[in-house]
């Protein structure tokens, strides 16, 4: 392996036919960039490349964060890579070493001691040149061209490579960004609740808000009845946000539904689903209060997971926190046996559960976001306390966190609402 090729020094001039070869390359860029997705917008560039560098093989691998690895997506001359799902290492043979060292390399030699994939030179590749795709400071892959005659790369070509690595990293980063905000908005669809369960003597509403700059988060609420004839009602907060928050919370959720079928009580299903978060979600804390009521829905068991407590307002009293022990995390502290309380929801009463966000403001200190959430309470239609709450605490701000609201609101028996 060669020395890491020169780049351009300061008030360097490239030559004219390299110019040109420039202005070609970060042209297809910009025009397929509007209309191609990802693949195909690399495998456009793949071509032009090997036309303007002369070369036989282009190949861009993208990393994997989830393994670490480096995972062929594109290929022109090197199509066995893509369809073989060819997996690198980061740190290993010539394109773990480039994502490692985040700078060129040259490879004047190509054998099993150079490379560790086999099908670069099964295919009889001479020379190669590596670049890293770099977003920022992160190696989100490796771009790699392959000639199969001895012809060794010139500074020039490095120099190219790079520049057309930068719109490529640019140019990938921004497509994949779009495709998880498309993936995001089916995401949220999908996890959260298509319609709450209509029960006699129960009403239900939610509202669901992601953060600013967010499409989807790690915020969730469920409402959902067992053959049992039981009511379950549930608001979570994944730590984190995104896509990767919102894939965990979708796990968590139907674990907690799986577990819901088996368990009679809130504090048995958390404390199942504590133990699924602790083996398969390593590192990752959720808080959670869960609430269960059994026919005629008069009195609700209430666990939390160090989650906010919920509100009750009664009719003819001023809504109140409920007193329940807050217990830690899902995630937290191994094989820990929770607790929960029963209280009894009168007639008319309504219980909200909520996530933070709602009461956090970081122009303000918590307790008044709480003040502001009791005061808003009231024993009334649970989508007009949604509305009342989101008015009075969200109004016109942008939350800088994900909002969950979960109404529930126990019919008047003299009345029938």
């Amino acid at each position: 392996m060669s020395r890491p090729p020169r780049g351009p020094e300061a008030g360097e001039v490239m030559s004219p036919a390299g110019s040109e070869q420039l202005r070609n390359l970060l042209a297809v860029t910009d025009t397929a960039l509007a209309r191609l997705d990802v693949e195909d917008l690399l495998s456009e560039l793949l071509g032009r490349i090997r036309a303007v560098l002369d070369v036989d093989t282009a190949a861009v691998l993208l990393r994997d964060a989830g393994s670490d690895e480096l995972v062929a997506r594109a290929a022109c001359g090197l199509e066995e890579e893509v369809r073989q799902g060819v997996r690198v290492p980061v740190g290993t043979g010539f394109a773990g070493s480039i994502a490692k060292r985040k700078c060129p390399v040259v490879l004047d030699r190509v054998d099993s001691t150079t490379v560790a994939n086999p099908i670069l030179w099964e295919t009889g590749i001479q020379k190669m040149l590596g670049v890293p795709l770099l977003s920022g400071e992160d190696v989100i892959g490796v771009l790699h061209v392959g000639r199969l005659d001895d012809r060794p790369f010139t500074d020039t070509d490095a120099d190219l490579l790079q520049v057309v690595a930068e719109r490529v990293a640019g140019a990938t980063h921004a497509r994949q960004l779009a495709i998880e905000s498309a993936a995001a908005r089916l995401l949220e669809r999908s996890l959260q609740p298509g319609r709450l369960p209509r029960l006699p003597g129960v009403q239900l509403a939610a509202r669901y808000v992601t953060g600013e700059n967010r499409l989807v988060g790690g915020d969730w609420y469920d409402a959902f009845t067992v053959p049992s004839g039981q009511l379950w009602l549930a608001v979570g907060d994944v730590a984190g946000h995104g896509l990767n928050a919102a894939v965990v919370m979708g796990r968590v959720k139907s674990a907690l539904r799986a577990y819901a079928l088996e368990c009679q009580s809130p504090q048995d299903a958390l404390e199942r689903t504590d133990r699924k978060v602790q083996h398969f979600e390593i590192a990752t804390l959720i808080t959670i209060v869960c609430v269960v009521s059994a026919p005629p829905y008069d009195r609700f068991e209430i666990c939390s997971a160090g989650h906010p407590p919920p509100v009750l307002a009664a009719p003819g009293q001023d809504a109140e926190f409920v007193d329940i022990p807050p217990g830690p995390p899902l995630g937290a502290v191994r094989d820990l046996a929770r607790t929960a309380r029963s209280i009894e929801v009168p007639d008319g009463a309504t219980l909200v559960l909520y996530t933070d966000g709602l009461v956090e403001d970081p122009n303000e200190p918590i307790d008044t976001g709480l003040r502001k959430l009791r005061s808003a309470v009231r024993t009334d239609d649970p989508a007009i306390v949604c509305h009342t709450v989101m008015h009075q605490l969200i109004g016109n701000r942008r939350p800088i966190d994900d909002i969950t609201v979960l109404a529930m609101r126990r019919a008047d028996s003299r009345t029938g609402m």
